[in-house]
């Protein structure tokens, strides 16, 4: 049985996988035998090994999510695995928030998950090929936190495109489920966690009932299984992977 946690023979995708939460997806689904393509804003990043594909764009940009499939494709034709990975956080407090940063965060958060999906399972449908289809939310997809309106939305927004794509999908053979990381140390938030220790990181220990900030690799062995034959009847699921945050109402004292 133990076979049906390997990746060999499948080719996978990982959006916003230059550093981070999504780097670290990358090299679990490698270290698991699936061939990988990398994708990020910037230039290839040392850390990725020398035999995983890298595409560089920017998925704000029109018709971007489309070309990175067609990109992807290029570098492994066989491609069965997507996952949607790419993601920021551009919030400033309620009253003060704009078109412009509310687009930004829909854009990237949850416009370019959506094509980037459609993309890549109307290949699939058209070479009727079953696969399967990996969405990062976050718990602030269940769960508000003060400034962060345009953010909650946009990860509320991907647990329900979780949902929905796993009903329009499912006929095809395409599974589709998510992953709601909870307090993840990345390089997006390790500069407050770093200058803050001393009071919001010890709040937040306090509350996590595992005790400590998770490392990015925490994340991969969740996708790395969603994206097995070990997980082939699950659809529709979403991994919460936050260390016990979310579940104690007060957590240590």
């Amino acid at each position: 049985m133990m076979n049906a946690f390997s990746l060999k023979g499948h080719a996978a995708l990982v959006t916003g996988s230059s550093q981070g939460i999504g780097l670290a997806i990358a090299h679990g689904l490698h270290e698991a035998g699936a061939r990988v393509v990398a994708h990020g804003l910037q230039e290839r990043p040392g850390e990725l090994p020398d035999c995983v594909s890298y595409i560089p764009c920017d998925l704000c940009d029109v018709g971007a999510p489309e070309k990175l499939i067609e990109g992807a494709l290029a570098s492994e034709p066989s491609l069965d695995t997507l996952v949607c990975n790419a993601g920021s956080f551009f919030d400033v407090p309620f009253l003060e928030m704009t078109e412009a940063l509310w687009d930004r965060t829909m854009q990237l958060n949850l416009r370019a998950m959506f094509f980037t999906a459609q993309a890549f399972a109307r290949h699939l449908v058209r070479e009727k090929r079953g696969g399967s289809i990996v969405i990062t939310s976050s718990t602030n997809g269940f769960q508000a936190e003060s400034d962060s309106v345009a953010y909650d939305v946009s990860k509320g927004g991907l647990v329900m495109l979780t949902r929905s794509l796993a009903v329009s999908l499912a006929p095809y053979g395409i599974r589709v489920n998510g992953i709601a990381p909870g307090l993840i140390k990345t390089p997006l938030n390790s500069v407050w966690m770093e200058s803050r220790a001393s009071d919001l990181l010890k709040h937040y220990e306090k509350k996590i009932l595992l005790g400590q900030v998770g490392k990015a690799e925490d994340c991969a062995g969740a996708v790395t299984f969603l994206c097995s034959p070990a997980a082939s009847y699950i659809t529709g699921e979403i991994i919460v992977i936050d260390g016990g945050l979310t579940i104690s109402q007060i957590g240590k004292l």
